[in-house]
């Protein structure tokens, strides 16, 4: 088996062993990136390849998957002015996490932990729980008390078990991290393991495929702890690199203005997080998050692909999820972000993409 590549600390430069259980750098204590330069295919070479994120195995730092659902390829569709949507909620657990979830569980079962432990408000939680089910591995996810119903059920009948953490989304990051350290756990964390990177940039990979090796002017994404904006810029540097591409798009992203740390440091001009952001209700659950571990990452990402910060109201994400609705799609009001912060011509008539990245199922529409 080829061994696994190495981690290193974007913050001090340290370097983690490849086949180890740790989870974050031992210096610094934050988030490692993946010691992984791959070069991606040439468009035709793809055809005939098996139809999930897995036909880009040239740029996957793991082979020969296990525990695939058939995640990936997910449809393209338009909306209105040059602005399509990616139907990231027909994933199998239906949500964008499944990219990343897959990757983690399959290094998991290289890894051969004791047991698998995540945080999450719902998504992710739901994510991790179907694929270690996949893998028959035993997996505990933390969660904030008031997380959707629905989606505790999801993770439950996956057969993880739940630990309702009393606190709010900050607080379940704290017990969960506490608890990674303890012996023969892996941590799949889809903050701190650049793994979970490496499958959110498939998203990227699928829009080139899909506009024929092309990328729109502007991919606009939603940001909390910033998994597939970080994963976006991975996938556009492979191909730009690769010669695949000819210019890189600017990357859009958005945030709720209830919880917004990170619009409020772009607008400040700050290099990472400014003040103390608390935490408020918002429709968009899954984006608020008052301290990204990646925030300075986030914040030099968005600088460096020409890009900038969009924040949306509760009344914004409120109609953007109901004007969605009619036009046939259902998703859940944080899906909705992306689409509330561009629909009334803020793009000027550029050509972009947003994701849709949970169904509606998961929490109902959107009532204030």
């Amino acid at each position: 088996m080829t061994p696994l590549p190495d981690r290193c600390c974007p913050a001090d430069g340290t370097r983690v062993p490849g086949g180890s259980l740790d989870w974050c750098c031992p210096v610094c204590r934050g988030p490692l990136d993946l010691l992984f330069a791959p070069t991606p295919a040439p468009l035709t070479s793809l055809t005939g390849r098996v139809n999930s994120l897995w036909r880009y195995a040239e740029c996957l730092p793991l082979a020969a998957p296990t525990v695939s659902l058939g995640e990936g390829r997910t449809p393209l569709v338009e909306l209105h002015g040059g602005i399509s949507a990616k139907l990231d909620f027909l994933m199998p657990t239906l949500s964008f996490k499944d990219r990343g979830a897959v990757l983690l569980a399959e290094l998991a079962l290289r890894l051969g932990p004791r047991q698998v432990l995540a945080d999450s408000s719902g998504n992710a939680g739901t994510a991790i729980a179907a694929y270690c089910a996949r893998a028959a591995l035993p997996c505990t996810v933390y969660v904030p008390e008031g997380t959707s119903p629905k989606k505790l059920e999801q993770i439950e009948a996956h057969g993880a078990r739940v630990h309702v953490v009393d606190g709010d989304r900050e607080a379940t990051a704290r017990a969960a991290r506490e608890a990674a350290d303890s012996p023969g756990t892996f941590y799949a964390s889809h903050v701190f393991n650049p793994y979970f990177l490496h499958g959110t940039k498939t998203y990227v990979h699928e829009l080139w495929e899909d506009l024929g090796g092309r990328l729109p002017d502007v991919i606009v994404v939603p940001v909390g702890n910033g998994t597939l904006l970080l994963g976006a810029a991975l996938a556009v540097t492979e191909l730009h690199r690769a010669g695949l591409i000819d210019r890189r798009p600017a990357l859009y992203a958005v945030q709720a203005a209830a919880v917004a740390p990170l619009a409020h440091a772009w607008a400040e001009g700050a290099q990472e997080l400014v003040g103390v952001t608390p935490m408020a209700p918002t429709f968009a659950e899954g984006i608020a998050i008052p301290r990204p571990p990646r925030a300075r990452q986030i914040l030099r990402t968005v600088r460096a692909f020409g890009g900038t910060f969009l924040t949306v109201t509760e009344d914004q994400i409120q109609h953007a999820q109901r004007d969605l609705a009619a036009r046939g799609l259902y998703v859940e009001s944080t899906g909705a972000a992306c689409w509330a912060a561009v629909r009334e011509g803020v793009l000027r008539g550029r050509t972009a993409v947003v994701p849709l990245c949970g169904a509606g199922v998961k929490t109902g529409l959107a009532r204030g």
